[in-house]
């Protein structure tokens, strides 16, 4: 494979600046770097890669749909456009999503989501927002913006309506992050305060240029970033290390409205993946995982439902309990009878 050598301070200068539309720019130059097949290295330690095809999302939107050969599944209100995909309709009591049918078992990944959220409501008269997820579970609907409560793996959040009455300390809409093994809640009422891994304020409605998020997965650390401001720069959001995440898991996106509502489209989705040097250390520290977990922060442990009985099962059980009630009866009787002779033989 051939190496195309760049200046770290050139890299990181560059990245930095890069819009997150500009991703299939830059997988150009990176072609131009070098010939032959496959990534070219650009950094010291990192390989920047191939853009996932399965796993992401651009117009003309081949590929989305409800049919089990479509890489991309709608849920609830959601509907193809020829702009972008929305979520949901600047409406009230509407819920929609996007999943990805393929299961991702990258290491290393980002995420770059192209999204816009508008409509006609004024300040504090708009909701909900929406949520981009990397989970086990896919199309499942529920009050977490538009998707299951207790979910199991990562969630973030562009909340876009404060339901917390008395917080001052944060300016909506605000993104937040959130990593769940299943046994939390997400508490609406907080606007997700008491699981939250960090946010940030981001001025994201009814804006005249585009907007991006980026979600970074590296070396178990997470970093959450937005280009919002119409200057094709990447701003810092959110950073947490010691992030676990499963492999296996799918993406998706979904959205909610209630009494309050919005238009939430989301015009693409890239998925790339990092190829990461390790050192044997690393290697053992990053093994893999099985349910997601935040190093330094408690979560509660998942006790495993117990598996629902069978048909044949339930009837054993019942027909076993049956005959043990008969036993014990007549046992009873047949010792009771015995007390009743010994009792007469006393008065005699």
């Amino acid at each position: 494979m051939a190496v195309a050598l760049v200046p770290s301070g050139w890299w990181q200068r560059w990245r930095r600046r890069l819009s997150a539309r500009d991703g299939s720019r830059m997988l150009l130059l990176l072609l131009l770097l070098g010939s032959g097949q496959g990534p070219r290295q650009v950094r010291a330690g990192q390989t920047f890669e191939y853009l996932k095809r399965e796993h992401s999302l651009s117009k003309p939107y081949q590929g989305v749909g409800t049919s089990s050969s479509s890489l991309w599944n709608l849920m609830g209100n959601a509907m193809v456009m020829t702009q972008y995909i929305r979520l949901t309709p600047d409406m009230q009591s509407k819920q929609g999503a996007l999943w990805n049918r393929v299961p991702c078992f990258l290491r290393d990944w980002e995420l770059q989501v192209h999204f816009k959220i508008h409509g006609q409501g004024k300040k504090n008269l708009h909701g909900d927002g929406l949520a981009i997820w990397y989970t086990k579970d896919r199309m499942q609907p529920g009050p977490v913006f538009g998707n299951m409560d207790k979910f199991v793996g990562l969630g973030v959040f562009v909340d876009t309506y404060p339901n917390e009455e008395k917080q001052q300390e944060r300016v909506f809409p605000y993104i937040s992050a959130m990593v769940n093994n299943g046994s939390l809640s997400y508490d609406h009422e907080r606007d997700g305060r008491p699981t939250e891994l960090g946010g940030c304020t981001a001025i994201v409605r009814n804006l005249h240029y585009d907007t991006f998020l980026v979600i970074r997965y590296v070396k178990r650390h997470l970093t959450i970033m937005m280009d919002i401001d119409g200057k094709h720069e990447w701003r810092d959001c959110i950073e947490v290390p010691g992030v676990r995440l499963p492999r296996g898991y799918y993406f998706g996106t979904s959205s909610i409205t209630g009494d309050l509502s919005d238009n939430h489209d989301i015009i693409s989705l890239k998925l790339f993946e990092l190829t990461v040097e390790r050192t044997p250390e690393e290697e053992k520290l990053h093994r893999e995982v099985f349910l997601p977990s935040v190093d330094n922060m408690k979560l509660p442990e998942m006790t495993a439902p117990l598996p629902p009985l069978s048909g044949l099962a339930l009837f054993l059980i019942v027909f076993f309990s049956l005959v043990f009630s008969v036993f014990a009866i007549v046992i009873g009787l047949i010792l009771y009878n015995k007390w009743q002779d010994q009792s007469r033989k006393r008065f005699y």
